[in-house]
C-alpha cells in the first residue's frame, strides 16, 4: 500500500508540473526592442537616422543616357584623335550609360557637424574598334564598363580632406549652362581632385578658404621639353616627381541675389631633365599662377528660375584653371579639314604650362578665358540656355624662337615660305533645351560649335601617316567642328 501512495503521489506531481508548464507556454512573451529607422530633419531633405545611432545619411544618385552625333570622345568634343579625323575614323554617333551614387553621411558633434561624403560611377561606353594606321578608339573594358571614384572625402571642424571640388572652381563647375563637358575659359574638375582645406564662415553668407591640393591628376597640362622630339614638334612632356601642391586660396559671397566668387592659384612646375639623364642637367623650378572671378545673378527679371552664370580667368604657367582637363580642344587640338591648295586642311592648338629648350629656364605659357550662360525657364516642365565660352593661349617670344628659330622642331615640319606661330584662340558658341516632365526625370538636347582660330599659315609637312592620313603637305587652316548631346536622365 505504502509503495502504491508513492506512485501515485509521483503521478500527481508530474501532472501539476506539465499543467503549470502549459500555462506558462500561454502566456505571452516580451518581444524584443525594434530599431525603426527615423527620418532626420536637421540636414534636409532624404536624411535618416542610421538606427541605433546618432548618424544621419542619405543615399541619392541618378542613371543618365547619353547618345552623341559626331563625336568619338564621347561628350568632350571632336577636335583630336579619330573624332578631328573627319574621315571613315569619326564617329558618326556614340552612346553612354551610367549610374551614379552617391552616399552622405553627418553627425552632430561640440566641434560641429562631421560629414563623409562618397560618389561613384558606372559607366558603359560603346564605340570601341581598331583601324588602320595604328588608330584606335577603346570604350571602357573593366567587365564591360568602368568605375570611377568622383568624390570621397571628410568635412571635420571647418576642415575638406579628401577628394571634393576644387576651391578654385565656381559653384557650377564646368557647367554654367551647358551638358556639354569640353567648354574651356575657367578651371575645376567634375571628379574633385585631392585637397586639403580649411574654410571659415564670417556670417552674412560671407566665407574663405585655404587650400593645398593635387596638381598631377588634373592640373599639369605638360612641360614640354623642346629637345624630344613630340607630335607636330612641342616637344615631349617632361615632367620631374612630385614636388608641392597647388596652393588655393578662395573668397566667396552667397547671398539672395545670386553668388560671386574670387580665387587664386599658385602652380609649382617642376621638370625633369634636358636629355633625360642627371648629367644633363635641368631648368629650376617655375612658379605659375592663376586668377578667377565668378558671378551667378538668379532671379532676373525675364522670368522667375531664370539666371546668368559668368566667370574670367587669366593664367601664366597654370593652363589647366583655364583649359580644364575635359578641355581636349584646346589642351591638343588637331583637326583636319577640306582645302582648295592641298590634299587636307589641319589646324593646331597645343597649350602646356611651360616649355624649355636644352638648355634655359622653363617659358611659362600665357592665357585668359571666359565661359557664361543664360538660362531662362519657359514654365515649370521647359527651359533652356545660351552658353559660350574663349581661351586665348599666348606664348612668349623665347619660347617662340626655341619652336620656330633655326634649330628648332617645328620648322622643320613646315614647308618653305609657311609662317610658325604657336600661339591660338579658341571660341565656342552652344545651345540646350530641356524638358522635365515629371519630377526628377529630365530630357535634353545640347549643341555646341567649336572654332579653332590657330596662328600657323602655309603648309604643313606630314611626314608620316596618322590616323589613316598620307604623309603629304596640308594647308595650315582655322577649324570648324560642331557635336550634339542627347541626353535622358533620372535622378533620385
Amino acid at each position: 500500500m505504502k509503495t502504491e501512495k508513492i506512485v501515485v503521489l509521483g503521478l500527481a506531481a508530474g501532472l501539476l508540473l506539465a499543467a503549470s508548464d502549459a500555462r506558462a507556454a500561454d502566456l505571452p512573451l516580451k518581444a524584443k526592442a525594434v530599431e525603426y529607422v527615423r527620418v532626420c530633419s536637421l540636414y534636409g531633405a532624404g536624411f535618416y537616422y542610421i538606427p541605433g545611432t546618432d548618424t544621419c545619411i542619405k543615399l541619392g544618385g541618378y542613371l543618365r543616357v547619353d547618345v552623341l552625333a559626331n563625336s568619338n570622345a564621347v561628350n568632350t568634343g571632336n577636335e583630336s584623335g579619330p573624332g578631328g579625323a573627319n574621315n571613315r575614323f569619326t564617329n558618326a554617333y556614340t552612346w553612354r550609360s551610367r549610374e551614379d551614387l552617391n552616399i552622405d553621411t553627418r553627425t552632430a558633434t561640440e566641434y560641429g557637424v562631421l560629414r563623409t561624403y562618397f560618389d561613384t560611377r558606372f559607366t558603359w561606353t560603346g564605340g570601341s574598334y581598331a583601324g588602320t594606321g595604328g588608330t584606335t578608339y577603346s570604350g571602357d573594358a573593366v567587365a564591360g564598363g568602368s568605375l570611377g571614384v568622383y568624390y570621397a572625402f571628410i568635412q571635420f571642424a571647418g576642415f575638406t580632406m579628401g577628394k571634393a571640388v576644387s576651391q578654385f572652381s565656381t559653384p557650377w563647375h564646368n557647367y554654367p549652362g551647358n551638358n556639354f563637358d569640353g567648354l574651356v575659359g575657367g578651371g575645376g574638375s567634375d571628379s574633385g581632385v585631392n585637397q586639403f582645406t580649411y574654410t571659415a564662415e564670417f556670417g552674412q553668407g560671407i566665407s574663405a578658404a585655404i587650400s593645398v591640393q593635387d596638381q598631377t591628376a588634373y592640373y599639369q597640362a605638360g612641360l614640354n621639353n623642346l629637345a624630344v622630339p613630340g607630335s607636330f614638334g612641342y616637344g615631349t612632356s617632361d615632367y620631374g616627381g612630385t614636388n608641392i601642391p597647388d596652393i588655393v586660396a578662395q573668397l566667396r559671397v552667397d547671398q539672395t541675389w545670386g553668388i560671386f566668387q574670387a580665387s587664386v592659384a599658385a602652380h609649382n612646375n617642376h621638370a625633369a631633365y634636358y636629355g633625360g639623364g642627371e648629367p644633363s642637367g635641368h631648368p629650376d623650378d617655375a612658379w605659375g599662377w592663376a586668377g578667377q572671378l565668378g558671378l551667378s545673378i538668379k532671379n532676373i527679371p525675364t522670368g522667375p528660375g531664370d539666371k546668368i552664370n559668368v566667370e574670367g580667368v587669366y593664367t601664366n604657367g597654370a593652363t589647366r584653371y583655364n583649359i580644364q582637363d575635359l578641355a581636349t580642344a584646346a589642351g591638343a587640338a588637331t583637326v583636319y579639314g577640306n582645302s582648295s591648295v592641298a590634299y587636307q586642311s589641319v589646324g593646331f592648338g597645343f597649350a602646356p604650362d611651360t616649355v624649355f629648350g636644352p638648355t634655359g629656364s622653363q617659358q611659362l605659357v600665357q592665357t585668359w578665358g571666359m565661359r557664361g550662360a543664360y538660362t531662362h525657364n519657359w514654365n515649370p516642365a521647359w527651359d533652356s540656355s545660351i552658353y559660350g565660352a574663349y581661351a586665348s593661349i599666348r606664348y612668349t617670344g623665347e619660347a617662340k624662337s626655341l619652336m620656330c628659330g633655326a634649330g628648332g622642331t617645328v620648322l622643320v615640319r613646315l614647308s618653305a615660305g609657311s609662317t610658325c606661330n604657336p600661339d591660338y584662340n579658341i571660341a565656342q558658341l552652344g545651345f540646350i533645351t530641356r524638358w522635365t516632365p515629371v519630377k526628377n526625370l529630365v530630357f535634353s538636347a545640347d549643341f555646341t560649335w567649336t572654332h579653332l582660330d590657330q596662328k600657323y599659315a602655309g603648309l604643313f609637312d606630314a611626314a608620316s601617316a596618322a590616323i589613316a592620313k598620307p604623309a603629304t603637305d596640308y594647308e595650315l587652316k582655322n577649324q570648324d567642328t560642331f557635336l550634339v548631346l542627347l541626353r535622358a536622365q533620372r535622378n533620385w
